[in-house]
């Protein structure tokens, strides 16, 4: 195995890609008495369109989803109930871009891996189990209909993109499910759960050659084929739509205000991109920004509000929202701050203040199992070393941030999304 000391975060890290394609790295942290491992796809939410033996899949929405609720169905039981049984905490996750599933436990952690690895690997589906699990998740959907966070956002992503996936739900609509055969989710695990399209992270007082023989032991020698995905052509610079309005029962008005920003591609830029794109949130409407300041003394936004940076293949997104009583006012007052840094710069002292505050929140979440493993699987797809964080932070100058600033935070790239107080549904 490859093994990497980062001097300057205190880490060393082993890796090796298997004879099937599949990337292992482990963190290895003698010190922690707790163990994590995080075994992930390349597949995510905005996934649905892909090709796969010589034609192109047209996925129904919410397929990677109900994938991961049912990989736990193995034809002996419940891989949950065996990970819980020896002492572990398993859960799983699907995101636009990944699904990740993982375990952390303080004894058995190479009996759980291998369970980890075997059920994620082997696919059992039946109709009456699918039929069964449709029910579920139709419930779960119609939960998040009613939740006004959850259609503020989509209705932002509406707003952006003209037909990018990532304006589509990950749990898709109870109509796209309703036509998930256990056939589709044999197809979809087929083509992106493959070890060549795959990562295994682990994190925590383990033996990294363990963790190899494991895999080598229990995984697919066959490594897939590389999985073509169509996210529908390159979306331009402007948001689709200015603005959205929907009506439910909340309090107060909830609002999200998002900017089209420029996707990055696969490489060292992605994790750069990342970062300028945390930096420029700081700067622009972090909780030390005169912005931050102004907007909470007039009562325009209070202590809900949050805001961050996100990344996928084709796409990147500035979001901030939360309860206003006039989220358009909020709107303007991000416009116009942007273009007086844009056109004055932004305050030394505030940038460096800014940048010390994310290097050193990056550095404390190297202090969680979970944190790193997911971080390093998302970077590993991106094809980002996820640990060269210190030097890409040293690359970054104030004037990086001004001209994301300029180019970024325009009236054209933006998208608002609003519920309002009322008796109607999204």
């Amino acid at each position: 195995m490859e093994h990497k000391q980062y001097a300057r975060l205190g880490e060393q890290v082993y890796h090796t890609v298997l004879e099937n394609g599949l990337h292992i790295y482990v963190d290895k942290k003698p010190e922690f008495q707790k163990s994590y491992a995080f075994f992930a796809t390349n597949y995510g939410g905005m996934d649905m369109k892909f090709h796969l033996d010589g034609q192109w899949k047209d996925t129904p929405a919410g397929v990677a989803h109900f994938l991961e609720h049912k990989m736990f169905d193995t034809e002996d039981g419940n891989a949950l109930q065996d990970l819980a049984a020896n002492g572990a905490s398993p859960n799983a996750f699907t995101s636009s871009a990944i699904t990740g599933y993982y375990f952390e436990s303080t004894e058995k952690f190479y009996d759980n891996l291998k369970i980890l690895l075997s059920f994620v690997s082997v696919p059992y589906f039946t109709r009456e189990s699918v039929d069964k699990e449709q029910g579920i998740i139709g419930q779960e959907i119609r939960m998040v209909e009613d939740d006004p966070d959850n259609q503020v956002f989509y209705a932002l992503m509406e707003c952006l993109y003209d037909h990018h996936p990532i304006r589509v739900p990950i749990a898709g609509s109870q109509a796209s499910i309703a036509r998930i055969s256990a056939d589709t989710l044999y197809a979809c695990h087929k083509a992106f759960y493959c070890p060549g399209n795959m990562v295994l992270t682990a994190a925590g007082n383990v033996d990294p050659e363990e963790i190899v023989r494991i895999a080598r032991e229990i995984l697919p020698r066959d490594p897939g084929g590389r999985i073509e995905r169509d996210y529908g052509g390159e979306e331009d610079g402007r948001a689709a739509c200015p603005e959205k309005e929907l009506t439910m029962a909340v309090s107060t008005p909830i609002f999200q205000l998002g900017f089209k920003a420029d996707p990055a591609e696969p490489g060292a830029e992605w994790l750069r991109r990342s970062i300028l794109g945390a930096l420029l949130c700081e700067v622009l409407l972090g909780n030390s920004s005169p912005l931050y300041a102004r907007l909470y003394a007039q009562g325009l936004i209070n202590k809900n509000f949050a805001y961050g940076f996100e990344l996928y293949p084709g796409c990147a997104i500035l979001a901030a929202g939360g309860e206003s009583r006039d989220p358009r006012a909020v709107r303007e007052a991000v416009l116009a701050e942007a273009a007086r840094l844009a056109r004055e710069g932004v305050d030394p002292d505030l940038f460096r203040r800014v940048k010390k505050g994310a290097y050193g929140a990056k550095v404390r979440g190297l202090n969680s199992l979970e944190y790193t493993c997911i971080e390093l699987a998302q970077d590993h797809f991106a094809g980002a070393d996820f640990f060269s964080f210190p030097e890409v932070f040293d690359s970054i100058a104030q004037s990086d941030v001004e001209e994301c600033l300029r180019t970024w935070i325009l009236p054209e790239r933006c998208g608002l999304a609003v519920v309002k107080p009322g008796e109607g549904e999204a």
